[in-house]
């Protein structure tokens, strides 16, 4: 009796492909520790999401992940089963922070932040705090005092909501100097220009950059900062936003989306009839009355009943 061999784990298949900048995954200095991935308090969601902190903990990045199914990589000479494609985009670290120093800020005392940064079911918050642009960052969205040497902090909606305004016109600013349409002159699958960019308006531009902001915030804030950019709530936001927002709002990365549209269309399916040959014309030609079909011969013959 034959046995089948089972097939040995490879663990090469057990990797990732990732896009990644040089400084996130360099050591920049000796004895620095290398990228670490770590898992932190989503500030939207308040669940776990996957980070990376870069040698020395200097700069946070977000890891996303691009996933298609039936989808895998040929690396060298093996195939690697996880076909998801990451990619690590650097992250200001106060939109992370911004949950703890807003639960601190109840209590309406000036606190230490790293007694206010503390988490037991994320205890790798503490590393924030370590990212350069952290501490000279804090009174963007939070009072300082200074006692002798050391520095206290309490939360303060009114700078929250003018440092998140500053974010919204900066993105506004990148997604008109980067010429990305975001007006109703975008058809929603296909994003084919149906009229100029001038259709778009202002109001579209900021729509779009806080629905991108309020991607790393809460609900909370999200309608806090649209109430101080002066934008009414819309009763059916995914009627009126503009359609490459809503490819946003699905999680999926826009560039993959514009090229794998086109198998999503129905102009796709629909193929031009074929020619026919000299041989099939003939074919045609002859009368087939009486003749049986090849599948006739094949199909099961049917039982009659015996009186």
């Amino acid at each position: 009796m034959t046995t089948k061999k089972k097939r040995s784990s490879n663990t090469q298949n057990d990797r990732w492909v990732a896009i990644a900048a040089d400084s996130a995954v360099e050591a920049s200095k000796v004895g620095d520790s290398g990228p670490v991935f770590v898992r932190l308090r989503n500030p939207a969601t308040d669940a776990a999401s996957l980070y990376l902190f870069g040698s020395g903990d200097s700069q946070l990045y977000e890891v996303k992940a691009f996933n298609e199914d039936c989808h895998s990589w040929f690396v060298g000479q093996t195939v690697q089963r996880d076909g998801r494609l990451l990619y690590f985009t650097p992250m200001d670290p106060l939109f992370l922070l911004l949950p703890y120093l807003m639960k601190a800020g109840k209590e309406g005392k000036f606190q230490p932040v790293q007694q206010v940064v503390m988490d037991e079911d994320y205890p790798a918050c503490t590393r924030l705090l370590s990212c350069s642009q952290t501490q000279a960052s804090l009174h963007h969205v939070a009072e300082e005092k200074e006692v002798g040497s050391q520095k206290f902090h309490r939360y303060s909606q009114e700078k929250t909501m003018e440092w998140l305004k500053k974010k919204v016109d900066k993105t506004v600013r990148a997604l008109k100097t980067s010429n990305i349409s975001v007006g109703g002159g975008v058809k929603s699958m296909t994003y084919i220009r149906a009229k100029q960019e001038s259709d778009a308006r202002e109001e579209d531009y900021l729509r779009y950059a806080h629905g991108l902001i309020s991607d790393y915030i809460s609900d909370d804030l999200s309608r806090e900062l649209l109430k101080a950019l002066g934008l009414p709530e819309i009763s059916s936001p995914k009627e009126l936003e503009p359609p490459s927002k809503k490819r946003k709002m699905s999680d999926r990365p826009v560039e993959a989306g514009e090229d794998y549209t086109k198998f999503n269309s129905a102009d796709f399916a629909r193929k031009p009839p074929k020619k026919m040959t000299a041989a099939q014309k003939s074919l045609a030609k002859v009368d087939k009355s009486g003749m049986k079909t090849m599948s006739a011969f094949f199909s099961p013959k049917v039982k009659t009943e015996k009186n």
